[in-house]
């Protein structure tokens, strides 16, 4: 039996935090390992309990959710997965926690099936951005920068699948979309991630549509 998902809760609110708890704790492939109230604690609780994902308010009184990610993001590869929760869909806030490094962000009102699907997804390493919802944020809050993607280089093959991860496509829908094997898939991601100086997934699919190389209905 593999080991569960180890989560860090971090919300400035108790009743959010023991609802959330009370979700993720009924189900054996996810623990609760611990809670925190304000960003200030994250760096801190993240390096004595090892989580496999934060899941944090994106905001809170003395540290928000996106300073907190960009110190996360200083641990580099041992970083945990960072799930941004928020109230508002088109939210700055969480413009600027998406661009600052979180693998994605889940409304507070969520159903608790889709908090569950979620959890799963990211700490599996999947993007969960939405493009429509992404579309709209960059529209509202982004900085466009159109020759990015023209000035990375990618080739044909890598723009088309840059153009399936922007619509939300995971590894195995871009393989059959394109008759290609998966592994190649990940040889292609992977070398868009290079070419474009992004992290992750979520960065890339920011930088697609921040460049105008995604246009709505695209």
């Amino acid at each position: 039996m593999s080991q569960p998902i180890r989560v860090l809760l971090v919300d400035d609110e108790p009743l959010v935090r023991s609802g959330l708890a009370a979700i993720l704790g009924t189900h054996a492939d996810i623990e609760v390992v611990g809670e925190a109230s304000d960003g200030t604690d994250v760096w801190q609780e993240t390096r004595r309990l090892q989580p496999d994902l934060v899941m944090m308010d994106v905001r809170m009184p003395q540290m928000d959710g996106i300073e907190a990610t960009a110190q996360l993001m200083a641990l580099g590869v041992d970083r945990p997965k960072i799930l941004i929760l928020t109230t508002f869909e088109s939210d700055d806030y969480v413009y600027q926690a998406l661009k600052a490094g979180a693998d994605g962000f889940l409304l507070k009102r969520a159903r608790p099936e889709q908090l569950l699907h979620t959890v799963r997804a990211v700490a599996a390493g999947d993007s969960i951005v939405f493009p429509a919802k992404l579309r709209e944020l960059v529209a509202a809050h982004g900085n466009k920068s159109r020759d990015r993607v023209a000035a990375a280089g990618l080739s044909i093959r890598e723009a088309e699948v840059l153009r399936h991860l922007a619509r939300g496509y995971n590894n195995l829908e871009i393989a059959q979309a394109m008759f290609l094997g998966t592994e190649t898939i990940k040889t292609h991601i992977g070398s868009i991630l290079s070419k474009l100086r992004v992290r992750d997934r979520t960065q890339a699919v920011i930088a697609a549509y921040e460049s105008d190389f995604m246009r709505p209905g695209a």
